[in-house]
């Protein structure tokens, strides 16, 4: 794994997440405990409304953090209910993070890939809706990643189980001088708990 990466991943406090956030975040422990045990493959889809800023930090980290803690068979996905674009400024906090980004296409939708190990296949980002065929038809999770999405999606068709695991968008502070404290703030947040969720898991490998 990319050393700064890694050095993140080992210099967070999990006491730092509150006990609200811990039930909201122990149905998908369970979730995927249960998938590991029978060694079945666990597909996470995560959905925000536009999958460009909060849905594609969701992803990226759990399969950065599945991979730092040596669970198999995870695979991340993210998609939205509209297509857009992944927001500039979350290729560049990733960046900041320690990712190794590169732009494969430059359409107003761009395709990058997004490495997390020297030797790993790259992740690939996109906007996306949350059913296209880049992503998995059945046997997934649904993780909603943002209160609109979850509200306007109240049925995600082939979702084994839906999980509502939301984080405020950093949106908000586009064009402001809070903007790069807030967007490195959303992304932090969601490491720390995809951390707590991979790390609370009884894995065999």
């Amino acid at each position: 794994m990319i050393t700064k990466i890694s050095e993140t991943i080992e210099k967070f406090q999990l006491s730092l997440i509150s006990k609200e956030r811990k039930e909201i975040l122990q149905p998908l422990i369970d979730y995927i405990q249960l998938k590991l045990d029978k060694k079945e493959t666990i597909n996470l889809n995560f959905i925000c409304t536009h999958n460009s800023r909060r849905s594609h930090l969701s992803q990226i980290w759990a399969q950065t953090i599945a991979f730092y803690y040596g669970v198999q068979r995870v695979k991340c996905y993210s998609g939205g209910t509209d297509v857009t674009a992944i927001y500039p400024k979350v290729i560049e906090t990733l960046q900041n993070h320690g990712f190794e980004i590169q732009k494969l296409s430059h359409e107003k939708n761009p395709i990058y890939a997004i490495k997390f190990s020297e030797n790993e296949l790259p992740i690939i980002g996109f906007s996306k809706v949350f059913d296209d065929n880049f992503n998995p038809k059945s046997n997934f999770a649904a993780i909603m990643t943002c209160s609109q999405a979850d509200e306007g999606c109240p049925f995600i068709m082939g979702a084994e189980k839906r999980f509502p695991i939301r984080y405020d968008d950093p949106k908000e502070f586009d064009e402001t001088i809070l903007m790069n404290e807030k967007y490195e703030e959303r992304s932090l947040q969601i490491a720390l708990e995809m951390t707590y969720v991979f790390s609370n898991l009884k894995n065999e490998g």
